[in-house]
């Protein structure tokens, strides 16, 4: 998709654009906020996280809102009518699950069957766009019981996973999306799974109901799904 800078460059800049939802999509979003604001002179503020943390600020601000699955934002629009524009929404670009391990990968994780192994302590989180992400991997290959039994713990977002994470050491694997490594390089590895095996999940976005600056909110989703916005995001871990 082409992005004309020069369709905001007779515009005189207002107010920030503010864009609200999960943590995992901040990397590219941000980086694409940054990109945005230079081409435009229009600066956008990316807030990321759970909602419980930006939602009083969001009833005030909000200009877009995305989510780190489809399902997400499609819970959030309905417990908030009122703030999204469902005719809005737009699809930006899928993620691929994958296996996140320690770092030199010590107990050579390769597969979904080796989480099932003696000794393997898996790190869950069970919602944050993640909800059934690793029953839905497990259950082709009939792991889901040798998988359940090694889950550690379960967590309720992705922020209380990477605490987690660093501050436990026990945990041995987490699956989620590979995305996530781009945030915590020096902490994880890879593994990839097998195309035949691969989960992926959506990026989508919408315009706030009580935005006032709903052209440049859309000029803003146009520019995300540009060759540039598709290639922050590529870099980023998205496909």
């Amino acid at each position: 998709m082409l992005f004309t800078p020069g369709l905001l460059a007779a515009q005189t800049p207002t107010d920030t654009l503010h864009v609200y939802g999960p943590g995992g999509p901040f990397g590219p979003l941000n980086e694409c906020a940054a990109l945005f604001g230079q081409q435009t002179g229009h600066p956008v503020k990316v807030v990321a996280g759970p909602d419980v943390v930006w939602l009083a600020d969001a009833q005030q601000r909000a200009d877009l809102f995305f989510g780190g699955s489809e399902y997400m934002l499609t819970q959030f629009t309905a417990a908030h009518p009122d703030l999204v524009d469902a005719a809005s929404r737009t699809e930006l670009y899928r993620r691929a699950a994958a296996i996140l391990v320690r770092p030199g990968n010590p107990k050579q994780i390769k597969t979904l069957r080796d989480l099932t192994k003696p000794g393997i302590t898996i790190l869950d989180v069970n919602g944050a766009g993640q909800l059934g992400l690793w029953e839905d991997l497990a259950g082709r290959q009939n792991l889901i019981g040798g998988i359940q039994a090694n889950i550690g713990q379960s967590f309720a977002n992705s922020a209380l996973g990477i605490a987690a994470w660093k501050q436990d050491s026990r945990y041995d694997a987490w699956i989620t999306y590979a995305s996530w490594h781009n945030r915590l390089t020096t902490e994880t590895a890879v593994v990839s799974l097998p195309p035949s095996e691969v989960v992926f999940r959506g990026t989508p976005i919408a315009l706030s109901k009580t935005t006032r600056q709903a052209d440049t909110a859309r000029q803003f989703v146009q520019f995300l799904q540009s060759d540039k916005g598709h290639a922050v995001f590529k870099k980023w871990g998205w496909d």
